[in-house]
């Protein structure tokens, strides 16, 4: 077509525009069709300019052939018409794009109601002023690949992390991490973010847990804004759910994650999330999201073992700039083996003490003395007692064989696993240990260093002990 039948058909765009305005009222023209822009005419087909590639799917299914029927009365030449993605090359066109929709009333999904709307608390969600705010939550300047302190235990999880922070291709998707609390999950997620913003700050990356998802959709509900929650959602390069979980039970968030994972999937974009339970052990979550969510790399982080727990340790008190005795490092690698928000939060407290008190070092007395009602609460969770009968569940065996003389294996394997469990979940001495065994304190070192041992080397062992201490501290 020649230049000035293009300019023709441009001058006459304005037109279509007031007509499609009259059809489908302002406030979806506003919204959807304001920003399409015609840019030529190709054998027939006029070729429509949309900023984003939601915005093409979404005019593409809807507005399609009202344009074309409209087009084609002012234009018998124009048969059919196309849509592309004309890129968007700044934020502030992101932003304002996303403001302009912002309007576009649409209905709530299945499973909510205006009433359940409406009895949302209006502290949670009154201040209108919050709409504007990035969907992205901040990032802690600590978390981070350099200050993530890795062993066996974590490798995996650590290795598959970076592969996809540096990775400029979608990697595994999603990358699904879980593991129980306090273990470095979040941390992970927040590397990520951090290493992939830093290295490469054109990708749109946007990390949330999965309660602030909930809470910004049912706002978006609550405001008619489910079409600028779509587009924001739908249009990021790299989104991040933390603490998946937390959606279990609740229909309509679901419904619409599982909507916005299949459309970033489905564009190429990398997922990333994270839960304190494998896709398939979530309970309260639809089994079509449990299989998406399963379908890419899925990454455990098993709790610490002792030597991972000193090297954090080590790192903390140089993060802190403390200078912490090995022993006391030892003791506490020792006693707190839950997770590791709880063993860097008892070097603080021990920390703070030294700094508080000038002059005062920091000691195993000292640290017995700050840290007597943590240390307490571990006594009451587990005891010797427990331990024992759990391990002889386990090994299937009786409690009476466990403190016999005998020494075959089958008894003396799990002998040494409950001496070894009974030392890093209580805090009694080793005579005490011994005692409930009929054995000397001698017996426990040895088996408490076997075992650490077998664990470095066996992976049965290590899975055994694994499953014992998870089951002790549950």
């Amino acid at each position: 077509m020649s230049e000035d039948y293009n300019t023709a058909v441009m001058q006459e765009w304005p037109q279509v525009c007031n007509q499609l305005k009259t059809e489908v009222g302002e406030t979806a023209f506003e919204s959807w069709l304001k920003p399409l822009t015609p840019s030529s005419i190709d054998n027939g087909t006029l070729n429509i300019n949309v900023p984003t590639r939601f915005m093409k799917n979404w005019v593409s299914t809807h507005y399609s052939d009202r344009i074309k029927k409209i087009c084609g009365k002012k234009n018998p030449n124009i048969v059919n018409v196309s849509f592309s993605v004309q890129t968007v090359q700044n934020h502030n066109k992101d932003k304002s794009l996303i403001k302009q929709i912002k309007t576009t009333p649409a209905p709530a999904p299945v499973g909510f109601t205006e009433n359940s709307v409406s009895n949302i608390s209006t502290e949670w969600i009154s201040d209108t002023d919050s709409r504007r705010q990035p969907i992205s939550a901040p990032l802690n300047p600590n978390y981070t690949f350099d200050n993530f302190v890795h062993g066996k235990t974590n490798e995996f999880a650590y290795a598959a992390a970076r592969k996809v922070a540096e990775s400029s291709n979608v990697s595994f998707n999603p990358l699904f991490l879980y593991s129980g609390v306090g273990l470095g999950k979040t941390h992970l997620m927040h590397a990520i973010a951090w290493h992939i913003r830093q290295n490469d700050p054109t990708r749109n990356v946007v990390y949330l847990s999965a309660e602030k998802f909930m809470y910004k959709f049912v706002r978006a509900l609550r405001y008619k804004d489910s079409m600028a929650f779509k587009e924001q959602f739908r249009s990021v390069d790299v989104l991040m759910v933390d603490d998946v979980q937390f959606i279990s039970g609740k229909d309509a968030t679901q419904e619409e994650f599982f909507y916005t994972f299949n459309s970033l999937i489905e564009e190429g974009r990398q997922i990333i999330i994270s839960a304190d339970k494998s896709p398939t052990d979530l309970e309260g979550i639809e089994s079509r999201l449990k299989s998406r969510l399963g379908c890419g790399l899925v990454a455990d982080i098993h709790a610490t073992d002792f030597d991972l727990r000193v090297g954090i340790l080590k790192s903390k008190a140089e993060n802190l700039g403390v200078e912490v005795p090995e022993k006391v490092i030892e003791f506490l690698a020792h006693k707190i083996t839950s997770n590791i928000r709880e063993l860097e939060g008892a070097l603080r407290r021990v920390a703070a003490h030294s700094q508080l008190l000038i002059g005062k070092d920091i000691t195993l007395e000292m640290t017995q003395d700050v840290l007597k009602d943590m240390l307490r609460s571990y006594d009451r969770r587990t005891t010797i007692d427990e331990i024992q009968k759990k391990v002889a569940e386990h090994f299937n065996i009786s409690v009476k064989e466990m403190q016999s003389a005998r020494r075959a294996r089958s008894v003396a394997r799990p002998r040494q696993i409950a001496m070894y469990l009974a030392k890093q979940l209580t805090s009694r001495s080793l005579p005490e240990i011994g005692r409930k065994f009929d054995r000397d304190h001698t017996t426990v070192m040895h088996a408490v260093r076997k075992v650490e041992e077998l664990i470095s080397k066996d992976v049965n062992i290590q899975e055994n002990v694994e499953i014992l201490r998870r089951m002790l501290e549950s």
